[in-house]
């Protein structure tokens, strides 16, 4: 395994419904998976050298509560490019999941990954 092998993994189910395309306010999940550039907070045990899921949550939240999406491959798009950006992230996979939406369906969903995980 890398030096870069390491990861967040986050679920963060938004506080209120989202509304995805031209439907009525949906539940969502989403969860996030994000490559941290070094490996340095598992030998200093510090926050500060790793990346934060409490302050990903915070910036998602943010996100759902200023942008307006149509589709879940959008926000999830949006997401991926949030925590790559502003997290230095170097690879991220972000699901969205809709739930209950469909007689008989438990859920529906997408799931992305961008950048390269470490060899």
């Amino acid at each position: 395994a890398g030096r870069g092998d390491r990861r967040i993994h986050g679920k963060v189910r938004p506080p209120r419904r989202v509304r995805c395309a031209v439907h009525r306010p949906q539940p969502l999940v989403i969860d996030v998976h994000a490559g941290v550039p070094h490996a340095r907070a598992c030998e200093t045990d510090r926050i500060g050298d790793t990346i934060h899921y409490g302050v990903v949550v915070e910036r998602v939240r943010a996100l759902l509560a200023a942008e307006h999406f149509l589709l879940i491959e959008a926000l999830a798009e949006r997401i991926a490019r949030l925590v790559r950006e502003e997290f230095g992230a170097p690879w991220v996979k972000v699901a969205v999941t809709k739930l209950g939406i469909l007689p008989g369906v438990k859920r529906v969903g997408v799931m992305i990954e961008r950048g390269h995980r470490p060899r």
